[in-house]
């Protein structure tokens, strides 16, 4: 099992992520609260790692903050919740933003999340309100790191918002609406995904 990787970030597509380590690159699957943290390319990073073995192969996730791995972990636990939503969670808001919500019994906020019904988000208020103790005041907010807009921001960051759950012309509706003069993907991602959640 892998459980952290030290490495040189070599690429990074949302929500795909290569970390070189010695010679060997490791493609990880990370939700935008890693994203947006992340070091320049070429730089070191270390992840925590959650490595899941499933009938068609291996697949790693990658975070930053072990508090992040754990929620990862603890909302895949009720039922019909899986990586995919797991990962829009992580996207949608801050592992404190999410641990309040269950708290204080927020269906109608977590309900917002691609892949949460109503159903689903009474589950998770009644199977993890009792489990997210010390997570509310656990991880840093959702920060946005400066970097210079790539070719196609638009586009990238419309695929990442299908990875998240999002169907294909609504993902590009909401990466249109967000997106700005000289805004990167990432800048584009987290606006779009603000204003759903709204």
């Amino acid at each position: 099992m892998i459980g952290r990787l030290k490495g040189t970030l070599v690429h990074k597509q949302p929500p795909w992520l290569i970390v070189d380590v010695g010679g060997v690159g490791y493609e990880l699957e990370a939700p935008m609260s890693t994203i947006y943290d992340l070091p320049e390319l070429g730089r070191e990073v270390v992840l925590f790692v959650h490595h899941a073995q499933k009938d068609d192969g291996v697949s790693l996730y990658g975070f930053l903050h072990e508090s992040e791995r754990r929620l990862f972990r603890d909302v895949q636990k009720v039922t019909g919740i899986g990586a995919k939503i797991a990962l829009a969670i992580l996207s949608g808001s801050s592992v404190a933003d999410f641990a309040r919500q269950v708290k204080d019994g927020d269906t109608a906020a977590l309900s917002r999340i691609p892949g949460i019904g109503k159903k689903t988000a009474d589950r998770i208020v009644l199977e993890l309100r009792d489990k997210l103790d010390g997570l509310a005041g656990a991880a840093p907010g959702v920060t946005t790191a400066e970097r210079s807009a790539p070719a196609d921001a638009l586009g990238e960051a419309t695929v990442a918002l299908q990875q998240l759950g999002y169907k294909t012309p609504e993902a590009a509706r909401m990466a249109r609406q967000a997106a700005a003069d000289g805004d990167n993907a990432e800048a584009i991602i987290r606006k779009a995904l603000r204003a759903a959640l709204k």
